[in-house]
This record gives C-alpha cells, sequence and structure tokens, in this order.
C-alpha cells in the first residue's frame, strides 16, 4: 500500500497534492497543515496519508513545531490508521511505513495513539544490495530525526550498499528511488565522499523535477542533514 501510487488515477494525485504541499513547507518554512492540504472526507485522500506516511506529519518537526492543536490533523491520521491498517499477511515495509506513521503522530500531534504493531527487520542485514535499495527508498519518510532510530543505524551500517543503490537508480534515471536513498544517505555519517552525494541529489532534483515526491524526499534531505543545497 505505502508504495503503489503511481499511475493511480485519483490516488496518483492526493499524493502528489500532499507531498507539493509538505516539500514547500520544508524548503520554505511556511505555515503548514494536513488537513488544509486535502479534503478529510475523502477516502483517497486517507489512502494518500498511508502512502506517505510519516512525511505527512514531516514539517511538524522542524523547530519541534507541534501540530494543529484544533484536532483536525489528529482525527484524518486516525481515520487514515484504522482505515488501511497492515494485514497479517502484509510486507515488512508496508509495517515499518504503518509504524513510523503512528511514531510521527505521537511526536507531533495530541492524543493517545495505537500501538506499534512488530515489523520485521531481517532484511536490513540479509537482502542483497539492490533489494535493501530498494526498500530503503520505499522508507524514507522514517529518516525524518529521531523517528526510528534503529532502522537508521542498522542501515547506516549498509551505506557501501545503499551508494551503489543510488548510482544504480541515477542510471536507470528512476528518479524517486534515487531520492529515497539519497535521504538516507544524506543523514548517514559514513557516506563516502566520493560518491558526490550533494551533486547526485542537485542532479536527481534537476531530472525528477515535476514529481512532487521527489521533491519532497529532496526537501527533508536538506532542511534535516543539510544534503544537496
Amino acid at each position: 500500500m505505502a508504495e503503489q501510487t503511481r499511475d493511480s488515477g485519483p490516488l496518483s494525485a492526493a499524493v502528489a497534492d500532499v507531498a507539493s504541499g509538505v516539500a514547500l513547507a520544508l524548503g520554505e518554512g511556511g505555515s503548514y497543515a494536513l488537513s488544509r492540504v486535502l479534503a478529510r472526507d475523502d477516502p483517497v485522500a486517507l489512502a494518500a496519508i498511508r502512502v506517505l506516511g510519516a512525511d505527512v506529519l514531516a514539517p511538524y518537526a522542524l523547530d519541534g513545531r507541534q501540530g494543529a492543536r484544533d484536532g483536525r490533523d489528529e482525527s484524518v491520521v486516525r481515520r487514515a490508521l484504522a482505515a488501511y491498517p497492515p494485514g497479517a499477511d502484509a510486507s515488512d515495509v508496508s509495517v515499518w511505513s504503518y509504524r513510523g506513521l503512528v511514531e510521527a503522530s505521537r511526536a507531533y500531534l495530541p492524543g493517545t495513539w495505537p500501538a506499534q504493531p512488530r515489523a520485521g527487520d531481517d532484511w536490513v542485514r540479509t537482502d542483497p544490495w539492490p533489494k535493501l535499495s530498494h526498500h530503503a527508498s520505499q522508507l524514507a519518510a522514517l529518516s525524518l530525526p529521531g523517528l526510528a532510530p534503529a532502522l537508521a543505524d542498522a542501515l547506516a551500517a549498509r551505506t557501501e550498499d545503499l551508494a551503489r543503490g543510488f548510482v544504480r537508480a541515477v542510471r536507470r534515471r528512476d528518479w524517486l528511488q534515487a531520492a529515497g536513498i539519497g535521504r538516507w544517505l544524506a543523514g548517514s555519517p559514513d557516506t563516502p565522499e566520493s560518491l558526490g552525494l550533494d551533486s547526485g541529489l542537485a542532479f536527481v532534483r534537476r531530472m525528477g523535477e515535476g514529481d512532487a515526491r521527489v521533491a519532497l524526499h529532496l526537501a527533508a534531505a536538506q532542511r534535516f542533514h543539510g544534503r544537496g543545497w
């Protein structure tokens, strides 16, 4: 669920609208409220929240900013979590995405939130680098500071593999995957200088212009990690 947005009609449009609002708030530091960038009573909007996961609340991570205190953001996120919980056969990526949204809600919105489901992490250690890079890009929203420290540490231990994945994604012109991997690399202390990450992210920005999710990942890499300027 968290990844299937391309060529999805109304869902793709809703995801792009929310991602554009988040990218603008991260890039320019302007006002933001999730409830203002989507139709709260639209089932497609709820699906868009689950697709983007924790990133729908990313602007609230700036300077400890808190979410809308009138409860509108809280209400719509609760509905999205209730409408699209991970099933018994859900992939690890889907469960991790759900966990990230719950954790971001706890950090930035009022109220009591559901317990996090258990998510498998063997893939971080055992996946070959192409598959690891693909999964990491799908979970780029969890790279928000402090959101999933154990996952971030585990991925940092495979920085070299992520760097290979970043180069591969750029060569394949998969700008969304490159932006997601690059976002993790932006926060890794061991990203090799030889990768030329800042230049690489600038190239992805130029080539991926028009893709709101690419813009969101790159805005986050800049705002939270100071990379890609």
